[in-house]
């Protein structure tokens, strides 16, 4: 791409690029999801289809994968990102296993650099990553995965419980995710470390955040600053106007969510929503909840 001629075969290369990351994510992802989908809306219509199912397991970090190999790809057609010569750096680039299920998402311009030139594994280097391992496992394994059974409890059947238990299971909701996600990223980073490879801060404190706008400069910071460079001011950012404002925020964490998400969290945020338009009814009413 690079070394292309003309931009439009740049822009070629681009597009061939992205259509194939985008492909290979989108069938093991939505393959079964969206078969299943259109057989039971052809079901609803009468028509009777048998469903096509493809028993395949999807790939560890397919997602971190994409979003990787998406901001090199386009680093280069723009010009930021000098391309590498060295497959095995680049493969080591994509696949650096610590971040592969959580994050954070490392971009080439930090990443590559430090795979390729040589590292030494100081003392500084495997205190300081053992830290992180003992304060990342603490978040996930000691506080997460502790409230995780009350919190899937609590909502499981929201409806039966009271306001007091919803409110606590909202809350230890909220620091099960938090303990989860950073937690994962300090594992992360406390890896990288011991590698001799230093790994972007993923979460800074985020509830102690003043409003909403500071909450996502220090919730998932790789995550939102891929969102916000590769999504939503390529489509105009808030250039253009409070409606395209909003239009380009909703298309930005709703492709966001296509990337990161799968089926199962699209159904349990499905779930999850249904129940709002019942509290109301039920608080009027004067029963639990």
């Amino acid at each position: 791409m690079a070394k292309a001629a003309s931009p439009g075969r740049r822009k070629a290369y681009l597009c061939l690029s992205l259509a194939t990351d985008l492909g290979i994510l989108g069938f093991f992802k939505y393959f079964n999801f969206f078969a299943e989908s259109f057989c039971t809306l052809s079901n609803t219509l009468g028509l009777h289809v048998s469903p096509v199912v493809l028993y395949i397991a999807l790939p560890v970090g397919i997602s971190f994968y994409t979003f990787k190999t998406l901001s090199y790809t386009i680093d280069v057609y723009r010009g930021t990102q000098e391309p590498t010569r060295n497959f095995v750096s680049y493969a080591l680039f994509v696949s650096f296993f610590p971040q592969l299920l959580a994050g954070p998402i490392q971009r080439a311009s930090t990443l590559l650099p430090q795979i390729q030139s040589p590292r030494r594994v100081g003392n500084r280097d495997i205190a300081l990553g053992l830290q992180l391992l003992l304060v990342g496992f603490l978040k996930k394994v000691v506080i997460a995965d502790a409230v995780a059974s009350y919190v899937e409890n609590v909502f499981t059947d929201p409806s039966s419980q009271s306001a007091v238990v919803l409110l606590m299971g909202m809350y230890l909701f909220a620091i099960q995710i938090y303990c989860d996600f950073s937690g994962y990223t300090d594992i992360a980073r406390g890896l990288s470390r011991l590698m001799g490879i230093d790994v972007t801060l993923n979460f800074k404190q985020p509830y102690f955040s003043q409003n909403i706008t500071e909450f996502w400069h220090r919730w998932h910071i790789t995550l939102s600053t891929w969102l916000r460079d590769y999504i939503y001011i390529p489509l105009g950012g808030n250039r253009k106007g409070e409606i395209m404002t909003w239009r380009n925020l909703a298309i930005t964490m709703l492709l966001g969510g296509a990337l990161a998400w799968d089926r199962r969290q699209f159904r349990d945020l499905g779930r999850f929503a249904r129940y709002f338009p019942c509290r109301p009814q039920n608080n009027a009413s004067g029963t639990k909840g």
